[in-house]
């Protein structure tokens, strides 16, 4: 029997039996729909956390206090012999490839402005904040380079807060208290948008100083450093180590930086999404019981077109082959249903929930083809084996 034959037959059988061969590959369809929409759905969410992480840029070091083994930034000096200062934020700008040492505290004020008042996240930063994360100024400037232990009163909106509080007027130039203190506006920030759930546009930027002074704080929360791109990322640790282990007399920091802390979340979420995956490849297997269940009836039900196959000069191998290229037609036909449907209800769902992060990874998707087929092949194998055991006589006479 030639292939084009084969093939020919096999399309026969399976259109005889328009209502089982449905069936069947619709167990095979549901399993690679699954697969496709939670690999989707996880290799959204590792764009999406990478993208969120990376839009400050990945050459960056952050230092904290107290001394910790896990991945991760420390909230505050916790177990620290001696708290982050600005004058180590000062120190570490003269390491070894450092483009930017930002010191950073952060908490909670009131902002108060004709009358209107707003409860906000207010950040304490060097004038090179805006560098190290690389954010951008909508209107006037960011915090001037004044000395950072002894900076004058100036702040700089968020473009939330600036909204809020002053409407359409230019806030410029104006003067609002902070925590109790007067501040002049020299700036307000283009909008950010939230990140990580933290709304960076609800936000106020005041000197670092200024802002250990009114939360009555020692120590930073954190210094942000920024790197050559192109420096070894060992050589920049090293160097910033050797910097605050001669001013602290110990290790008693933490220095975290971006590119490792990507490392591993690639890592954890690159394993997400493979167990999604494997999750969603079970259905496969469900779909392969029933190509394996339809072919054993199958065989039961056409002895006699066998046995007349045999007769008329097929051999034991073409009856074998007979039988596996069915299985796997099956399986093809559902895989190829499965993968419209998965891309189908990953598409409405990306309509339907812009914020849900949906991404197909066509490598997921032609495994799950691939898989599939090989399911199909592996159920067909036994019934294909019987039928092709079978006696041509018996089978005409069983006819």
């Amino acid at each position: 029997m030639s292939g084009s034959d084969l093939l020919r037959f096999v399309a026969a059988s399976l259109a005889a039996h328009r209502l089982r061969t449905f069936l069947t590959a619709l167990g095979i369809a549901v399993g690679i729909a699954a697969v496709i929409l939670l690999t989707s759905i996880g290799e959204g969410l590792h764009r999406f956390i990478v993208a969120e992480f990376t839009q400050f840029g990945t050459n960056l070091i952050t230092a904290s206090p107290g001394r910790i083994e896990t991945h991760g930034a420390a909230l505050g000096a916790v177990n620290t012999v001696r708290p982050l200062s600005i004058e180590d934020a000062i120190a570490l700008r003269r390491a070894p490839h450092v483009q930017v040492a930002n010191p950073l505290v952060q908490g909670n004020a009131e902002v108060v402005y004709d009358g209107r008042s707003r409860r906000v996240t207010l950040y304490g930063t060097g004038p090179d904040f805006t560098r190290a994360f690389s954010m951008r100024v909508a209107a006037g400037e960011y915090l001037p380079q004044d000395d950072p232990r002894a900076a004058r009163a100036f702040a700089v909106l968020g473009a939330k807060v600036a909204k809020e509080l002053y409407g359409g007027a230019n806030p410029l130039g104006s003067r609002l208290r902070v925590g109790g203190q007067r501040y002049r506006v020299v700036g307000v920030m283009e909008a950010k948008g939230q990140v990580l759930g933290f709304d960076l546009d609800d936000t106020v930027f005041i000197p670092v100083a200024r802002a250990l002074e009114m939360f009555n704080r020692e120590s930073l929360m954190e210094i942000n450093v920024t790197y050559e791109p192109t420096a070894p990322l060992a050589a920049v640790e090293a160097g910033l180590r050797r910097i605050l282990v001669a001013r602290h007399g110990a290790e008693d920091f933490t220095l975290t930086p971006q590119q490792k802390m990507l490392e591993v979340f690639d890592t954890v979420l690159n394993a997400v999404t493979f167990a999604v995956a494997a999750i969603g490849a079970i259905s496969l297997v469900v779909g392969g019981v029933g190509i394996l269940t339809i072919l054993t009836i199958a065989v039961a039900e056409r002895t006699g077109e066998i046995g007349l196959l045999r007769a008329v000069g097929a051999t034991r191998r073409g009856i074998l082959w007979l039988f596996l290229a069915e299985a796997a037609m099956l399986a093809a036909i559902g895989g190829a249903s499965g993968l419209a449907l998965g891309w189908g209800v990953a598409g409405l769902l990306k309509l339907a929930l812009p914020a849900l992060p949906v991404h197909t990874p066509w490598l997921y998707a032609l495994l799950a083809e691939i898989v599939a087929v090989g399911v199909g092949l592996a159920a067909g194998v036994l019934p294909a084996r019987r039928a092709a055991a079978l006696d041509p006589l018996e089978a005409l006479r069983g006819e």
